[in-house]
């Protein structure tokens, strides 16, 4: 559906889907939900040295492991103590499977075209190759991340330490 290689998907915006979206400082985010494998809660992670600051570790997934990327941290929003609402979804990204923390999952939505927009231009200096649009649902405003840019070479990170 998404092109790893365009920020802003004309096919996505062309054609909407469906959306898992969840809560990050209060805002909403969405990911396509075919890049959704599960949803977690927040467990035991296992700490790696010399990685990224959002880079939270790996955890064991039924005989998997799987790097942990705190999308606070990633997005550069302010760090919070995780809850009982804080989840992880875990995601596919290429050929990796990669789990991301959030605050809390909201629902999941259906985007119609007409309800999306493309990312708008913030100007130079302002890095929004990870938003692959904006859902305008009823009342909400969702971003829409693409995954692959917004961890594909953070994860290699992780897996490479």
């Amino acid at each position: 559906m998404s092109s790893p290689d365009k920020p802003n998907s004309p096919e996505l915006v062309a054609h909407g889907g469906q959306f898992l979206a969840f809560q990050l400082c209060g805002e909403e985010y969405g990911v396509e939900i075919l890049r959704v494998q599960e949803i977690k809660g927040y467990s035991k992670i296992t700490p790696l040295p010399n990685t990224p600051r959002e880079i939270k570790g790996v955890m064991n997934l039924r005989g998997t492991v799987v790097p942990i990327i705190d999308l606070r941290t990633r997005l550069g929003l302010h760090e919070a103590e995780y809850t009982v609402f804080t989840v992880i979804i875990v995601v596919t990204v290429g050929t990796k499977i990669v789990g991301l923390v959030v605050d809390a999952v909201s629902d999941v939505l259906n985007v119609e075209a007409r309800e999306m927009v493309p990312t708008p231009d913030l100007g130079a200096g302002v890095d929004t190759s990870f938003l692959t649009g904006i859902a305008r649902t009823n009342d909400r405003l969702v971003s829409l991340l693409n995954v692959d840019r917004l961890v594909g070479n953070t994860t290699d990170a992780a897996l490479t330490a």
